[in-house]
């Protein structure tokens, strides 16, 4: 293998495919990134063999060949480079790869290509062809509602179902959860649902940012793994096997009152009272009282710690509905306050112990529902 590349290039192609190599495991080609030839371009490759992620670079080819080396070391070497020419060639016989850029040398010793897993590519089967700033905006409303932590697998994935033009992306961890449909441009023909980890997901948004042609998505016709396919980035991952809860059962029908409030006012009161809530299981206290004048209102939100001292926070509020008092995780609020993305937020809630849902303001394809907290005396 003879090939050369620019230095930023080479950078930003491992960057994007970092992410995917396994820090701990017994195979030693998983802390590895495969480099390799690939119709007049440099392929770059990782995977932990639940994720995968590969990258096409502009390069010049003079011979072909492919081999891989610690991600690591190449990533750290590359990025203190200078923004000039790489010229990479492989020793085959030691599997080792000599890199030359203006006046520094390397040699970086790696495990045969042949070493590395086999990774899937998105065939002619069936694609779904999504959006790639409404796909960005979906993982954003959704994924960080999933759960962390793995001893309920299925939660820590994002359950997915597309049925003729449309397009459902659902997330909960217990406490919260998250849904957001949108309409695809190109009808499928069969309903498709996949149990996608939101750590994927993640993957697939953060490279996305430089897409403008739609992003295809697969899964592969054993339902094990999915795949993402963007211009020069394609993204393989397993998928989680099991049955997502009924998440249509969580979202009330009815509440008893609707709330209207500026959506960074909230962020605010929230921020404020997070200094306190810390240290008291991230409680905050709602108080929504309508005034009695045309909808007109007041949400109150306060916080207290035994260690710290308290705060109250007042905001004008629309209110349709019976007063209510309500105790929200302060986190769990600032989370999906966030990635609204709309001037104003509603807020419906039916008593201290029913469920909170939150909408963006004249937006119908995206809901959120929070557990209450227990309110103490």
């Amino acid at each position: 293998m003879k090939v050369s590349c620019l230095q930023e290039n080479l950078a930003k192609g491992l960057s994007i495919v970092s992410r995917a190599v396994a820090s701990r495991s017994t195979l030693p080609v998983l802390g590895n990134v495969l480099i390799a030839t690939d119709q007049g371009r440099l392929k770059l490759a990782a995977t932990n063999l639940e994720l995968a992620v590969t990258c096409w670079i502009g390069a010049k080819v003079d011979e072909d060949g492919a081999t891989t080396v610690p991600a690591r070391v190449l990533s750290d070497f590359i990025n203190s480079l200078p923004p000039e020419r790489i010229d990479m060639e492989l020793n085959v016989k030691t599997q080792t790869l000599h890199l030359k850029c203006a006046r520094y040398d390397a040699n970086i010793k790696g495990i045969d290509a042949t070493e590395f897993p086999i990774i899937p590519s998105i065939g002619d089967g069936k694609k779904i062809s999504l959006e790639p700033e409404t796909l960005r905006e979906m993982i954003e409303q959704v994924t960080f509602a999933a759960a962390t932590d793995e001893s309920r697998p299925v939660l820590t994935g994002v359950v997915t179902k597309f049925e003729k033009d449309k397009v459902t992306f659902a997330a909960a961890d217990g406490f919260r959860l998250s849904v957001r449909h949108a309409t695809l441009s190109t009808p499928i023909d069969q309903p498709i649902s996949a149990i996608v980890p939101a750590k994927a997901l993640q993957e697939v948004g953060r490279v996305s940012g430089d897409q403008e042609d739609p992003i295809e998505m697969a899964v592969t016709e054993n339902k094990s793994q999915v795949l993402f396919k963007l211009t020069n980035i394609e993204i393989v991952s397993q998928l989680i096997d099991g049955v997502f809860p009924d998440f249509t059962r969580i979202i009330p029908e009815s509440h008893a009152t609707r709330t209207v409030v500026n959506t960074s006012e909230l962020q605010n009161a929230v921020k404020a009272s997070s200094v306190f809530a810390r240290e008291a299981m991230n409680t905050v206290r709602v108080q929504i009282a309508p005034s009695g004048e045309m909808g007109a209102g007041k949400m109150t939100m306060t916080a207290a710690s035994a260690e710290s001292g308290d705060n109250v926070g007042d905001i004008d509020a629309t209110v349709d509905g019976e007063p209510v008092e309500i105790a929200f995780n302060a986190r769990y609020l600032a989370d999906v306050l966030n990635v609204l993305h709309a001037p104003q937020v509603a807020i419906e809630t039916s008593g201290s112990s029913s469920p909170g849902v939150i909408k963006a303001v004249n937006r119908d394809d995206f809901t959120h529902v929070i557990m209450p907290m227990h309110l103490g005396k």
